[in-house]
C-alpha cells in the first residue's frame, strides 16, 4: 500500500478573488480536493496588492473556509505572484568543471543554476524563476538532459523571471499575517500549466493564456520546456470598465452584462435583443441592446488578443506550436471566446478546464477556468515546474504543511456553488433568451 501523501495548500491571490485550495495526492496519482474556500477581493489592483488590510481580511475569510471544509490547520501555503511588474530575458551562463573524465552530475546542474539567481537585473526587480533551456557541454549542442555527459565547460541559456520586490514583500506580509509561512512563490500562469496542459501538449508546443481580472498571463512551452512568458497589463476587469463608461451604466450592472449577456462576437447576437437596467433613484429603466453590448466585449478582446499574438510571434515559437492555445482563468468564461481566438490567432484553441489530473473533489465548481491557478498552486507541492528536475523532486514528510484536527463532530456539507455561467436550460435558458429583461433579475455570477 502506497504511504500517505502530505496535504498541500494553494493560496491564488487574484485582482476579483481570493482562493485557498487544499488538496493531497491519492494512491492512483490524481489529485484529491478535501477543502476550498473563496472570498472577495478588494485589495488587490491589476494583480498587485494595493491595501495590505483588505487582502489579510479576504485571505483569512478563504483560509478559514478552506481548513473547515478540509479539517486541518493549514501552516504553509503555495502562493501565485502576477502583475504588470512582472518581466523576464535570457541570460546566458557557464561553470568550468575541474576534471574532464568525471561524468556531469546534477550538483554540477544546481551549482549552474544558482549561479544564475546572483544575475545583475534592473533595478527594483527580484529574480523568481530561473528556467534552464538547452545546455551545451563542451562542443555538444543544444543536449536536453546533459547529467551522465562528460565535459569540462557546462554552459547554457536561461529563461529568468523577476519581479518587484515591494510586490513580494506585500504578498509575504499579507500570507504572514494570517499565520502562514510561503514554501513557493510561482508565477501564476506556470502554475495554471500544471493543472491545464498535459505532458504531450508541452512537448509537441502550447501557449497557455491565462485571462486573469487584471491581467492576462502567458507561457510558451516546447519539448517540455518553459520558453516564454509574458504579462499583459488587460483582463476581465478593464472589459467591465469599458462596459460600465460604453453603456453609462453602474460598475455592478456592467459586471453583470458581461458575465450574464455578453459575447465575443457580436455576429452570433441577433439584433432585436435588448436588456433592461434599472435606473437610480425616481428615473426610468434603461435599454441596452445586447448586440451592442458585443462589440463593446470584441472590441477589448481583440485587442488583447492581438497583444497576445504579439507575444508568441516576439517568442520566436509561432511556428512550433503543435498544441495551439489553452485558455484558462475567469475571463475563458465568456462566450464565443475560444472561436475569436482562432479566428484572430489561426491556432487552434480549446478551454483549459483544472481537471487534467483531479481526483476526488468536494465542490463542482474547482473543475472551473478560473481556479485553475488554485489547483495548479497545489500541484506545485508534488511536480517540478521543470520535469527535468523530477528525479530529485523530493516529497516533504505526511502532513508537514497541514495538522489534521480531530474530529469532535460531524460537520454538515457545505452547500456545492454550482457554476451556471454556461447553463443554458430551464428557467434561465428562457430569461437569457426573452426580450427586455432587469439585469437584477438574472443569477449574480463570481465575476472574472
Amino acid at each position: 500500500m502506497q504511504k500517505q501523501s502530505r496535504i498541500v495548500a494553494g493560496l491564488d491571490i487574484g485582482t476579483t478573488k481570493i482562493c485557498v485550495i487544499v488538496g493531497q495526492m491519492n494512491e492512483f496519482g490524481n489529485l484529491d480536493i478535501i477543502g476550498m474556500g473563496t472570498a472577495i477581493s478588494e485589495g488587490v489592483k491589476d494583480g498587485v496588492v494595493i491595501n495590505i488590510a483588505k487582502t489579510e481580511q479576504a485571505i483569512s475569510q478563504a483560509l478559514e473556509s478552506a481548513q473547515k471544509a478540509a479539517n486541518v490547520d493549514i501552516k504553509r501555503v503555495n502562493v501565485g505572484i502576477a502583475g504588470k511588474h512582472v518581466k523576464s530575458f535570457i541570460k546566458n551562463g557557464s561553470i568550468t568543471r575541474s576534471s574532464r573524465d568525471g561524468e556531469i552530475s546534477q550538483e554540477d546542474i544546481e551549482r549552474l543554476t544558482n549561479d544564475m539567481y546572483r544575475t545583475v537585473t534592473e533595478p527594483g526587480n527580484e529574480i523568481i524563476h530561473v528556467l534552464p533551456q538547452y545546455y551545451n557541454v563542451d562542443s555538444e549542442l543544444n543536449v536536453k538532459e546533459p547529467v551522465g555527459m562528460s565535459g569540462v565547460r557546462l554552459e547554457a541559456n536561461f529563461h529568468i523571471i523577476t519581479a518587484s520586490p515591494n510586490s513580494i514583500r506585500n504578498i509575504k506580509k499579507c500570507v504572514e499575517r494570517c499565520g502562514l509561512v510561503i514554501d513557493k512563490l510561482i508565477l501564476e500562469p506556470m502554475a495554471s500549466s500544471l493543472a491545464v496542459l498535459t505532458n504531450d501538449e508541452k512537448e509537441a508546443g502550447v501557449a497557455v493564456v491565462d485571462i486573469g481580472g487584471g491581467t492576462t498571463d502567458v507561457a510558451i512551452f516546447l519539448d517540455g520546456i518553459v520558453r516564454h512568458t509574458a504579462v499583459i497589463p488587460f483582463g476581465g476587469d478593464i472589459i467591465t470598465q469599458d462596459i460600465k463608461y460604453g453603456c453609462s451604466v453602474m460598475q455592478n450592472h456592467a459586471e453583470k452584462l458581461k458575465t450574464g449577456f455578453g459575447s465575443c462576437m457580436p455576429s452570433k447576437i441577433p439584433e432585436n435583443e435588448m436588456v433592461s437596467i434599472p435606473g437610480l433613484r425616481d428615473r426610468a429603466s434603461k435599454e441596452i441592446s445586447i448586440k451592442n453590448l458585443s462589440y463593446i466585449i470584441d472590441a477589448r478582446m481583440e485587442e488583447i488578443i492581438e497583444l497576445v499574438n504579439t507575444e508568441i510571434i516576439k517568442s520566436g515559437f509561432a511556428n512550433k506550436l503543435a498544441g495551439g492555445i489553452v485558455l484558462t482563468g475567469g475571463g475563458a468564461q465568456l462566450r464565443n471566446i475560444k472561436e475569436l481566438f482562432e479566428y484572430k490567432t489561426g491556432f487552434d484553441t480549446r478551454l483549459g478546464h483544472p481537471n487534467e489530473y483531479l481526483g476526488k473533489i468536494q465542490e463542482d465548481r474547482v473543475k472551473s477556468t478560473m481556479y485553475a491557478t488554485g489547483v495548479g498552486l497545489v500541484l506545485a507541492g508534488y511536480k517540478p515546474l521543470d520535469e527535468r528536475d523530477g528525479h530529485r523532486f523530493v516529497e516533504k514528510q505526511p502532513q508537514e504543511d497541514a495538522v489534521v484536527k480531530p474530529v469532535v463532530e460531524q460537520a454538515e456539507p457545505e452547500t456545492p456553488q454550482l457554476d451556471r455561467s454556461n447553463d443554458d436550460s430551464g428557467f434561465l435558458g428562457f430569461l437569457k433568451k426573452a426580450k427586455g429583461l432587469l439585469v437584477d433579475d438574472f443569477e449574480d455570477k463570481s465575476k472574472y
